[in-house]
């Protein structure tokens, strides 16, 4: 008999988005994101962080301050590492991203093709920035949606 309470695409793939999440070493903010194409085959994923090269010890993870001594100068969003990370055309596909995506995210997911966004949590519904999103995912046609089921637990804890 087939079994019946195998987990939905949707929570796979945020599963798979929250996992690289765990790749980021921002203590505040780890955000995950996987692109999948129209088959459900992954064709990219990411997690923020510095660009391969930059070390992030060198670099400043701090949130507050003289804005060149604050992460937000050096980080890569995971909506971008999952795009240029991906191996495969993204026209049509979707996005699913642990943290609604930021306007200069929306601006990069537009221009590559993604026609969804499916995201876990949104920290800033009512901040500039979010609402551009909105507006221009809305303008652009590219559809966006919480989900709003997400039960898969994963113990992260590993053994030494």
């Amino acid at each position: 008999m087939k079994k019946k309470d195998y987990l939905p695409w949707d929570e796979y793939f945020m599963g798979v988005a929250d996992l690289s999440s765990k790749r980021s070493k921002d203590d505040t903010s780890q955000v995950g994101a996987c692109i999948v194409n129209q088959l459900n085959h992954i064709v990219g994923i990411g997690y923020n962080g510095f660009p391969i090269g930059c070390s992030d010890d060198e670099l400043p993870w701090e949130r507050e301050g003289d804005f060149l001594n604050t992460k937000y100068a050096y980080v890569v969003h995971a909506e971008a590492n999952a795009i240029l990370n991906s191996s495969k055309e993204l026209l049509g596909s979707r996005i699913y991203v642990t943290l609604f995506p930021c306007n200069e995210c929306a601006k990069l997911i537009i221009q590559s093709g993604i026609k969804e966004v499916i995201y876990l949590e949104e920290k800033y519904p009512d901040i500039d920035m979010t609402i551009a999103s909105k507006k221009l995912f809305k303008m652009a046609g590219v559809h966006f949606k919480k989900l709003k089921q997400y039960n898969l637990r994963i113990n992260y804890e590993r053994a030494n």
